[in-house]
Formats: structure tokens, C-alpha cells, sequence
């Protein structure tokens, strides 16, 4: 019988390795089935455009079938079991789809650390439907504000995203002329923590230039209908900082689908364990992306990234055609190429592999974030699909 190989979500990490598996695998050597809860790849980094322009969908979701070929099969359905004893993934509709390799690429889900009435106010931003939701909340606190009573957005997390999201609010806001008050939360010190401060003040000039009010150092420590609360303690009383629309970027955390799955896992993140080869405590069991904690060496682990997805879904791809044929196992390592980031229709580029300048912005870093999504759009569907979505990156 032909091997068997399952590759289960469609996010970086799962259409890149659908594509790669397929540009590796022999004719006969294995049949592959690909399962989703979306018809379609969403380019991740990119659907916070979709706050400001809802229009942008067509240039950011890519359907399956222009990824995998006509000889692989999708099955559209969210997974609710992995059985690693009997090797089956089990969807929603009661599908039961056998592997003799499965690859767990479902991304993750966000963290709400616990935060007293956080999930249940705020929006996140995983989806493209949040990313429209989140647009008609904006235009609705916009259409019912004043000039003297100015409607105000709260962007909880000043990490990647909550830098995008803020800064494509700010030009929804400056394009229709709404009157929003935009303000960016962060726990820690300064916005995008833990990064060289050359770009963490690039970021924090965009930000300010678009108008967007930055609140440093206190963590919001609950959320109720109409308020957020920052900081406070035994002795004193946290600071009530009122919003019209909430949104939460503050971290990331794994699939609840993997709750019952019976392969090692981190206690608190609930993220898959896996080797540097992808390999997870089931040696039936690849898991790669969000979805996993890929060993890096000493204690260091890959990044939550795009571009670590990217890069690791090429190896993944391989190795899961390497496994059906019974040949050794590649290891793979994360290579920071640099990070541009977006703020709204100015970028920031730091530390970009080949260019001469450590931290720049302009229309060179704007450029260069265009480039990057088109060219993943490119390589994953077709350099057609690549060219007409530059506009919208």
C-alpha cells in the first residue's frame, strides 16, 4: 500500500510544506492529503491590511488548489482528534482520515494569560474574520464619535502585530477622517520588547508621527465591557483607561486541538515538542510553525514567525517525502534574514541580510515589505498572483 502522508493546516508552516512535499515526492512513493479548516492560505502578516480595506481579501487568501496539485486530496474540516495509536485525524464532520505520516501544522491561537475578562471583551487578530470584524467595530465607533467626543481604540501588545494593527487603524482614521484616538499598550518598557533598541525607536517614531498614543510599563490587568485596567496591586488602584474597541495581540499560545493529542508537549504553552528535524515524541508525528517548539540548540527554540515557518516548511516538506521513501532525516536551522515591519504606509527594516544599513525606513524598507509577501505569494501559488497582490502588501 502507498505510504500515507497527512499534512493538517493551511497556514505558512502547512502550504509551504504541502508545496515543498510535493516538488520532493517520487511518482508512486506516497499519496498526500491536506486538511483544513479554510479552503484557502491566508498570508498571515499581511491581514491587518484587511482593518483598513476589507478589499484586500482577494490579494491575501490563495485557494488550496492553486498550492497542491491535482493529484493530492483536501479535506476542508477543523481537526478534533489525533489518534497516534491508530493513526487517524478525526474532523468535525466525523471524517476519518488515516496517515502514516502526519505533519501538525495548525498555527496557534492567542494568550490571554489569565487576564480577567480579556477574551471575552477583546478581539484578536488570527483570521481573516477577525480582521473584518475588527474594521466594522472601528467604522461604527468612527460613525457614532465626535470631534469632541472622539471614539478610542486600544491595542493591548506592542509586539508585531499590535504595531501593524495600530498603525493600519491610524490610517483608516486619516483617510476617512474619523475621529479615533488610538492607544498602544505595552506591560514592558518599550514597543517591540526584546529587540535592539535602534528599531524599537524607528517603531516608536512611525507610531507617534501617525498619531498613535504609546502607554509603557503597566500590564493590563483585567477588561470589562467598556474598560481596561492597567497595572494596580494590593496598595493601589489600577488605572481605568476607557475603550470603544479592544484588541489583543499580547502572545500566542497552541490549539486546544492538541489538548488530547498523546505526543510531549509544553505543560504551559501547550505547544508540540520536536527535534530540529521536526520530529515530535511519536515518530509518526511532525509538527512545525506556531504549532511546535522546534529545538535550536541548547535551550534556544525557533521564533514564532513567518519567516521561520517559511524557512522550516522547505526541510519539513522534504523530510516528510524522505520518511515515506525510509531515507534519513534532514535538521534544520532558523536563519535570521532581518524583520520589516509595518506602520500603516511607512515600514521599518532592521538588521535585512545583504543591505548596508542596519536600521532604515522609507520607501526602501516599504519596498522591501512588498516584495517579501509578494514573493511568498509567488513561491507558494504563481508569480502572476505574486505581481498583483504587490499593490495590496
Amino acid at each position: 500500500m502507498t505510504t500515507q502522508v497527512v499534512v493538517v493546516g493551511s497556514g505558512y508552516a502547512g502550504a509551504g510544506a504541502v508545496k515543498s512535499f510535493e516538488g520532493e515526492v517520487g511518482e508512486g512513493e506516497a499519496e498526500l492529503t491536506w486538511i483544513s479548516e479554510h479552503d484557502y492560505h491566508l498570508v498571515l502578516h499581511e491581514v491587518h491590511r484587511a482593518i483598513r480595506n476589507p478589499a484586500v481579501e482577494d490579494s491575501i487568501t490563495i485557494p488550496v488548489g492553486e498550492i497542491m496539485s491535482d493529484d493530492g486530496e483536501f479535506v476542508q474540516g477543523r481537526v478534533v482528534d489525533v489518534d497516534t495509536d491508530d493513526r487517524v485525524v478525526e474532523t468535525d464532520d466525523g471524517e476519518a482520515v488515516e496517515y502514516d505520516y502526519l505533519l501538525l501544522a495548525i498555527g496557534s491561537t492567542t494568550a490571554f494569560f489569565g487576564i480577567d475578562g480579556l477574551k471575552q471583551h477583546a478581539h484578536q487578530l488570527k483570521s481573516l474574520a477577525d480582521a473584518q470584524a475588527i474594521h466594522d467595530d472601528v467604522r461604527e465607533a468612527a460613525g457614532s464619535a465626535t470631534r469632541s467626543d472622539p471614539g478610542t481604540v486600544v491595542v493591548g501588545g506592542a509586539g508585531l502585530s499590535g504595531i501593524q494593527t495600530a498603525g493600519e487603524i491610524a490610517e483608516y482614521r486619516d483617510k476617512h477622517r474619523a475621529p479615533l484616538e488610538i492607544k498602544l499598550v505595552e506591560g514592558l518598557d518599550e514597543v517591540f520588547p526584546g529587540n535592539d533598541p535602534q528599531i524599537q525607536g524607528a517603531l516608536r517614531q512611525r507610531l507617534e508621527d501617525a498619531d498613535v498614543e504609546i502607554l509603557t510599563g503597566d500590564f493590563i490587568s483585567k477588561a470589562d465591557e467598556g474598560a481596561v485596567y492597567l497595572g494596580g496591586g494590593e496598595e493601589e488602584e489600577p488605572e481605568e483607561l476607557t475603550y470603544d474597541v479592544l484588541i489583543w495581540t499580547g502572545g500566542i499560545t497552541g490549539q486546544e486541538e492538541l489538548d488530547a493529542v498523546e505526543i510531549d508537549k509544553d505543560d504551559r504553552s501547550n505547544r508540540v515538542f520536536a527535534e530540529s528535524d521536526f520530529t515530535t515524541s511519536d515518530d509518526r508525528v511532525f509538527a512545525i510553525g506556531d504549532t511546535a517548539l522546534i529545538d535550536q540548540g541548547g535551550d534556544d527554540v525557533a521564533p514564532p514567525t513567518a519567516q521561520a515557518a517559511w524557512q522550516a516548511a522547505e526541510i519539513a516538506g522534504e523530510n516528510l517525502a524522505r520518511a515515506a521513501r525510509g531515507a534519513p532525516l534532514q535538521s534544520w536551522q532558523h536563519e535570521d534574514k532581518g524583520t520589516v515591519i509595518s506602520v500603516g504606509e511607512e515600514a521599518v527594516a532592521h538588521d535585512v541580510v545583504g543591505m548596508p544599513i542596519k536600521t532604515f525606513g522609507g520607501t526602501p524598507a516599504k519596498l522591501l515589505k512588498k516584495a517579501i509577501a509578494s514573493r511568498w505569494i509567488a513561491k507558494v501559488s504563481s508569480p502572476g498572483r505574486g505581481v498583483g497582490a504587490f499593490g495590496d502588501m
